[in-house]
């Protein structure tokens, strides 16, 4: 007897036992009933077990196969706890005393359901609190603790999901690892390392979740006394607002959250601190960093259902945002009662503030001054609406930047905010502004200012404005400098253009925008210019508006009463041009336009300022390097004018219809007075092809043929000519034209004379009672074909070459009488007799 009681007895008694187990092995499945109904008991809760299996190695226990925890019906039809594989390790000294105690519980891959009903009860309270009320010992117990200890608990890859009542939320908890076990006596711990996901989404960079905690026994959970830590890091902004809102909110930066909670729950201290770490928009890079953080204490009442207490404090270089008050039911229909006031807050770190968040404002814009407000958040338990009330202003506000040359001194800026209730309709031009800001119904908004901005050296314009958690909006009226507006449009990002101009508009804008999706500021109203004078990149000289009024909608910008000038012409009109197009070129600009006179060459010269010999007929293609605009631009729309001068050519009552679209051009419906006679056709040219290609047709009535000699300095011929044609040519200079131009001319000419052409010696210049042929230009000629002359001494047939050049091999023929062969030059033609066609014929081998 002695001998058991020895150190050496107890070990050779549990070798012998451990060699009986081994070559005995009990039946483990007739255990199964009784760990089953153990753990049961243990649990509060039905346990079901599939199949469990007797080890040894390399520690004596059990393998549980398809281990299942209930829920209490009340909380939900599902299983509370779930795990394919559980491994329960003995406690060997429990085996010496022919006792099975359970050391250790190893659950793999396991999922949790946590559930919450309506009355705010959790499914785990039940267990926690019974497992306070088990008189076992400490997971760590001394080897001569009679009690059962309380085993190990721990979960490797688990999933933890939420559920609130019925239904399951997409948030879970993966990748879970978690440890619980007896701490001492009366205490016990827990520990928990997981990434929060959505089941919704495939999210990736949402951080890790620590947690660690102790709580103690006590007579009720809501008296335990518990110390907890959260830690929340490595989490990205953008997957984080996916997270909780569904979507990204489009910012950036490195989130870290940590939170204590010490107390019982009927008094819990809380301590929470927040840090954003390189806070940015999305598509922002160039702002530097910025770093925001907060902190918050508080006390929380589980049987009030109060957080009492609240003080947040988030410093802000020398100021302060404070944020004091109590929050009820803040796990339910929430209500509140805080007073937010900000102190000293510079405006410099606002306006860094903007710079990260606002995409296209001046990376240099820098601001003066600083805020102070004063603000009460009240709000009933499961009231229907918030009261909100505040005033603040900043004062000595400042704001400039060298990159648009803005420097604005705002002085005192006035706010107020008001609660959606108190939003009262009005007619004035800020309230239209807020109102297109805010698209969805009236909520509780910040009203900013008015405040003047001096944007001309008369009166400054007046600037109202509106923000809400949806959206803003502000409205702009009074006289403006043009190059200081476009200024101050591209200082607060908003996209404008940057020419060089001169002039005044009187404005009456509102713009606004959302904060969901980032989208840009959109401007809409009213403008009038005057007197604008504007340097255009790629023309040579300004473009000068006299006036026009310009309306600009959420689809174009509307230009009516245009009144302007280029190249020596004044134009008059109207232009639509479209806004928020997705692709450049994809929307048309329209237009109606008129000018009093077209020069092509003058055109050429603004168009072209850099290439003096620049074919006239290339004016719309560019010389710069890259995509020229006018490859991108999409235009429809009708063109007239008075006059339109090509070279020495000119034609009055001009008109046509116009489409241009990705470098090619189209003039359909082109008539116009040209030569005393009167032109129809339609006229492509394609300027993306190289070398660029050109093609038409149409008809010439009735052409005084008289002046097209004076056109061409040269009194060749007179006479009345009707004509039809079709060509094509392609080139960049007038030789390529030349040289590819194909085509086909119909012509009809009637009463005319050819006086530099006498077919005999003293009779006189060559008449023309009528002429009629079909000419084919190919090679530089045209070739005349099916031709017949009627002239006083008789019907001639014509036929041979006429090049572009001017030089003629021109052949009059008639039976039976001698022709004529008409050499040399239009100017200087020769002329010289020929057999009669028989004799020809009969000359012929």
């Amino acid at each position: 007897m002695r001998f058991f009681r020895s150190k050496r007895g107890v070990v050779t008694l549990g070798v012998v036992l451990l060699i009986m187990l081994f070559l005995i092995r009990p039946g483990a499945n007739r255990l199964r009933t009784r760990i089953v109904n153990s753990i049961s008991l243990a649990l509060g809760h039905p346990v079901d077990v599939a199949s469990l299996n007797f080890r040894l190695l390399p520690r004596p226990g059990f393998d549980l196969k398809n281990f299942v925890v209930h829920d209490d019906p009340a909380f939900s039809a599902e299983p509370m706890l779930r795990a394919e594989e559980v491994t329960a390790s003995l406690r060997v000294s429990s085996l010496l005393r022919g006792r099975l105690e359970i050391a250790r519980l190893n659950l793999t891959e396991p999922s949790l359901n946590l559930v919450r009903n309506p009355e705010g009860h959790w499914n785990l309270e039940n267990l926690l609190e019974r497992a306070a009320k088990i008189p076992v010992a400490p997971t760590g117990k001394a080897k001569t603790e009679m009690r059962p200890g309380f085993p190990y608990i721990e979960g490797d890859r688990g999933r933890i999901n939420f559920k609130f009542g019925a239904e399951k939320k997409p948030y879970a908890l993966t990748e879970a690892d978690f440890a619980v076990w007896q701490d001492s006596e009366n205490a016990w711990g827990m520990r928990l390392k997981a990434q929060p996901v959505r089941t919704d989404f495939n999210l990736s960079d949402t951080g890790i979740v620590r947690v660690s905690g102790l709580w103690q026994r006590a007579a009720k959970l809501r008296d335990t006394p518990v110390q907890f830590s959260l830690q929340w890091d490595r989490a990205q902004l953008g997957q984080v607002s996916k997270l909780v809102y569904g979507n990204d909110q489009g910012f950036r930066g490195a989130v870290k959250l940590s939170t204590i909670l010490a107390g019982t729950p009927n008094n819990l201290a809380v301590n929470v601190g927040a840090t954003l770490q390189d806070f940015r928009r999305y598509d922002i890079f160039s702002a530097g960093d910025l770093r925001l953080a907060a902190q918050c204490s508080a006390h929380y009442s589980y049987a009030d259902h109060l957080l009492s207490k609240v003080a947040c404090r988030a410093p802000v270089s020398e100021g302060m945002i404070t944020l004091d008050g109590s929050i009820a039911n803040p796990f339910g229909s929430r209500g509140y009662d805080l007073a937010l006031t900000a102190e000293d807050l510079p405006i410099r770190a606002l306006a860094a503030f903007v710079r990260h968040v606002r995409n296209g404002v001046s990376d240099d814009l820098t601001a003066g001054g600083s805020v102070r407000a004063d603000v009460r958040l009240k709000r009933e338990a499961g009231g229907p609406l918030a009261v909100w009330k505040g005033v603040g202003e900043a004062s000595d506000f400042r704001l400039e930047s060298k990159l648009t040359n803005t420097e604005w001194a705002l002085g005192s800026v006035p706010f107020s905010l008001s609660s959606a209730g108190d939003l009262k309709p009005s007619a004035n031009s800020a309230s239209r502004a807020h109102q297109f800001a805010l698209q969805s119904p009236a909520e509780t908004h910040v009203d900013v200012g008015p405040f003047n901005l001096a944007l001309s050296k008369s009166a400054p314009v007046l600037v109202r404005g509106r923000v809400s958690r949806s959206g803003y909006g502000f409205s702009v009226q009074g006289d403006a400098q043009v190059q200081r507006l476009l200024q101050a449009a591209r200082t607060v990002g908003i996209a404008a253009p940057q020419p060089v101009a001169e002039g005044l508009a009187r404005v009456d804008l509102q713009l606004a925008g959302n904060w969901s999706g980032l989208g840009p500021v959109r401007a809409m109203g009213k403008a009038q210019l005057h007197s604008i004078r504007a340097e255009v990149r790629g023309l040579n000289t300004p473009l000068e508006i006299a006036s026009a009024n310009l309306t600009l909608t959420p689809d174009q910008v509307s230009v009516q009463n245009l009144t302007a000038s280029l190249a020596g012409t004044v134009w008059r009109g109207s232009l639509a041009l479209p806004r928020q197009c997705a692709v450049p070129g994809a929307c048309p600009v329209r237009f109606d336009l008129h000018a009093d006179q077209i020069s092509t060459d003058r055109l050429n010269q603004v168009l072209n300022p850099h290439v003096p010999k620049r074919p006239w007929y290339r004016f719309l293609s560019s010389s710069t390097v890259g995509t020229p605009y006018f490859f991108m631009l999409n235009a429809t729309g009708k063109l007239t004018a008075s006059q339109v001068a090509v070279r020495k050519l000119a034609a009055d009552r001009v008109s046509a219809n116009v489409e241009l679209k990705n470098g090619k051009l189209r003039l359909y419906n082109l008539t116009g007075d040209v030569l005393g006679g009167r032109h129809t056709g339609e006229w492509r040219a394609d300027f993306t092809a190289k070398p660029p290609q050109y093609s038409g047709s149409g008809t010439l009535d009735r052409v005084a043929l008289g002046r097209l000699a004076e056109v061409m300095q040269d009194g060749w011929i007179t006479g009345s000519a009707t004509a039809s044609y079709r060509a094509t040519a392609a080139g960049s200079s007038a030789i390529e034209l030349f040289a590819s131009a194909t085509g086909a001319l119909q012509i009809e000419v009637r009463d005319g004379l050819l006086p530099h052409i006498a077919l005999a010696e003293g009779s006189g210049p060559l008449q023309m009672h009528h002429l009629a042929a079909h000419l084919f230009l190919h090679d530089g000629k045209f070739e005349i074909q099916e031709g017949r002359l009627e002239t006083a001494a008789g019907v001639y047939d014509v036929s041979g070459t006429a090049s572009l050049g001017r030089v003629l091999n021109v052949y009059l023929t008639r039976d039976g009488a001698p022709g004529f062969n008409i050499t040399g030059t239009v100017t200087e033609p020769r002329v010289s007799q020929t057999a009669a066609a028989e004799t020809r014929a009969a000359l012929k081998p």
